[in-house]
């Protein structure tokens, strides 16, 4: 039985990939920061809470680390874990790079000097190219970080090549584009757009206030995603990959499909901060935009070129726009729905 170690196992990614890993019949351990388990709650979803393994590790704690690799001697670390929100990183950007940059040293530090044959998965991300330098974006292509976040991520992936490169060790990393689902956090625009909108069908919320409309992001389904960090630990060789639908929407396109799927038409008007979304029914205000969620500096377009991770991995993003937010969506109406039950 292979034994993987996920770190991130509160997260969407860290859920989802736990149960792909029991389906294949690995042991899985689940590195947690925090204790108690009400942060499980993707878990429990899923069905699996008692099936994954929790171990108590903090990517700041070196010494909690190199325990923790001893103890369980993975076969597989799949790193997910990190100060994810880019908003965060600018508030807090000491404690993002010191978890998201120098955590991941840590972490492959140790490997090399307990595990040196353990398969590792860094999981690097599309906001490395920020200010993007071509269309689509390739492995290639040259990355222009913008945000605290996305700058410690370039650390990361570089310092994993870099471990693959001086010491034979088997690192990869998954370069993925946005990829949502119905366990999706609410800190995110998807999630939070979604559940908002069941909660304004509901007459809970008066509005939904968002930032940027107009970002453009590639979109996927996270399921598919995490089989994809999976294919690259089952490589001969370690490599980078994108992984990307090849397609861009707006948070605008997102915002209109979702309120389209709960039973609402929404007309615009105003531009940037001045946008507003109307009921076309109604007449009433149901979508703002604040300054306050912009970024202090923006990242307008992000879509990813998935050729070689099909070419070389057989994989391939099925879940199209319209059906991501169809999930999504009617998921968060059934949730508020079963409060009322």
């Amino acid at each position: 039985m292979k034994k993987a170690l996920i770190t991130g196992i509160r997260g969407q990614d860290g859920a989802y990939l736990a149960k792909l890993l029991l389906e294949k019949g690995y042991k899985v351990y689940g590195a947690d920061r925090r204790s108690g388990d009400s942060g499980n709650w993707r878990l429990k979803e899923l069905g699996i809470e008692e099936d994954v393994e929790i171990i108590y590790m903090d990517l700041l704690e070196l010494t909690n680390i190199r325990h923790v690799i001893s103890k369980i001697m993975p076969d597989e670390v799949y790193n997910l874990a990190a100060q994810s929100f880019v908003g965060v990183s600018f508030e807090q950007p000491i404690l993002t790079a010191d978890i998201d940059a120098i955590g991941v040293l840590r972490l492959l530090e140790t490997l090399r000097d307990i595990k040196p044959d353990t398969k590792f998965y860094q999981a690097s991300t599309s906001e490395m190219f920020g200010k993007v330098r071509e269309i689509p974006q390739t492995e290639n292509t040259p990355f222009y970080p913008r945000s605290p976040y996305a700058v410690s991520k370039v650390f990361a992936h570089y310092i994993s090549v870099n471990y693959r490169e001086a010491y034979n060790m088997f690192t990869a990393c998954g370069i993925l584009f946005n990829h949502e689902s119905e366990l999706r956090g609410l800190e995110f625009v998807t999630r939070k757009t979604t559940y908002a909108i069941a909660r304004i069908k509901r007459g809970l919320q008066d509005k939904l206030v968002l930032g940027n409309l107009d970002s453009k992001r590639d979109w996927g389904y996270a399921p598919e995603y995490v089989y994809g960090m999976y294919l690259m630990l089952q490589q001969d060789k370690p490599d980078d990959y994108i992984l990307a639908t090849g397609e861009t929407h707006t948070i605008r396109e997102f915002v209109e499909k979702a309120f389209e799927i709960a039973g609402f038409n929404i007309e615009w008007s105003g531009e940037g901060i001045a946008s507003k979304g109307i009921d076309k029914k109604t007449g009433k205000v149901l979508v703002e935009v604040s300054k306050d969620f912009y970024r202090p500096s923006e990242v307008e377009l992000l879509i990813g070129n998935p050729q070689k991770a099909k070419e070389k991995l057989g994989w391939q993003s099925n879940t199209k726009f319209d059906k991501l937010v169809q999930i999504m969506m009617e998921a968060d109406l059934k949730r508020i729905e079963r409060e009322f039950k």
